[in-house]
């Protein structure tokens, strides 16, 4: 590939540049003849000066022949280092990604200048960033949902088995238990399924104004049930005349996550609070609970993919670890930020343009 390259553009360098100086120097040489002509035609009789004029025309087209000559080979020097200087990279850039085709991320380009090919190699070690860090969170997505289905089959066969031997007998109990494991799995799937649909190249929002109050008051009424079963009270404050420019499903969608996420955290006789304030051009929508808050440590990392401060991944509090991660792709959908602070208890925010 690369002696290939090379060899071409040398040749096209040199052809060109050869070119250009044989045409200059046949035309200097059929001019200069045509010139001496006339003038040896037009000149006196008198012919002692015809000599003269044989070799100084001699001496101009030898003068015109070397420089063809010098100029062909000083062409064909700098043709051949400007086509090494132009395939060079390109070769390597081409290596480089031959080895990112047979799975070594790791390859990287040496970039040299500051001129096109530099700008070039830069684009092509982003992309191969990218396609590390993808491929890492490839191989971590599939561990986290290896983990995730192993947990609730095994105890499903457990259970189906030792009904099945007779070593347990068919109470509602058990079966209960049966039925919140596949109810675990099947959210898991529909999360792994929205999370899909939310990082499609497709995917789209249907977004207009909407009031604010209304989404909160649904998101709200939807994790009601879930409170009171808990004993968590939940309150909200917000400007009825305050507006967002959202998607009206998806806003609901986030606020419940979020809801549901705090409820998790937080103790009986708790208590949950969502408050919205006014931003110039954005709203800010704050979700608050009295739980023991966040460690500093997990702080970064809350937003993807299966992570969880509790490492128990018990059924309680575990979660499936996929609803911040829809919260976040959801809000950076809607063209807004979302982030978290710790301090009595854990403090989410989404702020989302009002236009």
């Amino acid at each position: 590939m690369n002696k290939r390259l090379h060899t071409r553009l040398a040749l096209i360098i040199i052809g060109i540049a050869a070119g250009i100086v044989v045409v200059f120097s046949v035309s200097a040489v059929i001019a200069t003849h045509y010139h001496f002509s006339m003038y040896q035609a037009q000149a006196s009789t008198s012919h002692h000066f015809s000599q003269l004029d044989y070799h100084l025309e001699l001496a101009l087209v030898q003068t015109i022949v070397w420089t063809c000559l010098v100029s062909i080979l000083l062409a064909a020097v700098i043709g051949y280092y400007v086509a090494r200087r132009i395939s060079t990279p390109l070769a390597e850039m081409t290596q480089v990604a031959e080895r990112m085709t047979n799975g070594d991320w790791d390859s990287r380009v040496a970039v040299r200048g500051k001129d096109e090919l530099a700008d070039l190699g830069i684009s092509l070690n982003t992309l191969a960033e990218q396609l590390q860090r993808q491929e890492r969170l490839r191989k971590t997505m599939t561990e986290d949902i290896a983990h995730e289905l192993r947990t609730p089959l095994a105890t499903l066969k457990s259970h189906m088995r030792a009904l099945e031997d007779g070593v347990w007998e068919p109470t509602p109990q058990r079966i209960h238990t049966c039925y919140e494991e596949i109810e675990r799995l099947t959210q898991l799937v529909a999360e792994l399924e929205d999370l899909n649909d939310v990082e499609s190249p497709g995917f789209k929002l249907v977004r207009k104004e909407e009031p604010l109050e209304a989404i909160i008051e649904r998101g709200v009424q939807l994790a009601a049930a879930a409170y009171r079963e808990k004993k968590v009270r939940l309150r909200f404050t917000v400007n009825p005349a305050m507006t967002v420019y959202a998607d009206h499903d998806r806003m609901i969608q986030i606020l419940v996550n979020l809801l549901i996420n705090a409820l998790k955290y937080t103790p009986e006789q708790g208590e949950v609070r969502i408050h919205a304030e006014d931003e110039a051009e954005h709203i800010v929508i704050q979700v608050k609970d009295s739980g023991t808050g966040i460690p500093p440590e997990h702080l970064p990392y809350i937003f993807e993919r299966f992570y969880r401060g509790d490492k128990s991944r018990n059924r309680k509090t575990g979660g499936s670890g996929l609803g911040l991660t829809i919260v976040k792709e959801l809000v950076a959908a809607h063209r807004g930020q979302v982030w978290a602070e710790s301090k009595d208890g854990a403090a989410f925010y989404i702020r989302i343009p009002k236009k």
